[in-house]
């Protein structure tokens, strides 16, 4: 199994950005569909983006298309490239590792999460 560790996160301005990695141990991501997941206070983990890691293919959120962009190495760590943060981008951010679900995001039962991190956009 993958073990992932997610890092990058912190306090950012709005219209600022950050670059989360997601570094993976145990085996490599390209067994893997993998993805980002945030959390907001009060609210449900939503998917935000999800990246076919055999041949680049992505998949966006409608609520940061064109402002986030996800990649990969193509052996053990994950990227997401955050532009154009607003407030409403605060959550915790994780990583996950799986199956492709019907969302078009990891399949989120039977995925391997990091442990999350957090990121502060004010304004």
């Amino acid at each position: 199994q993958v073990q992932l560790v997610e890092s990058g996160g912190g306090l950012v301005q709005a219209g600022g950005s950050l670059r989360l990695s997601c570094a993976a141990s145990g085996r490599t991501i390209n067994y893997y569909r993998m993805g980002w997941f945030r959390q907001a206070p009060g609210k449900e983990r939503e998917g935000v983006s999800s990246i076919n890691t055999i041949d680049g293919n992505t998949y966006y959120s409608d609520s940061v298309k064109g402002r986030f962009t996800t990649s990969t190495d193509n052996e053990n760590t994950m990227y997401l490239e955050m532009n154009s943060l607003k407030p409403e981008d605060t959550a915790v951010y994780f990583c996950a590792a799986g199956a492709l679900g019907n969302s078009g995001f990891v399949r989120e039962p039977s995925a391997y999460w990091g442990r999350g991190t957090q990121v502060t956009v004010s304004s």
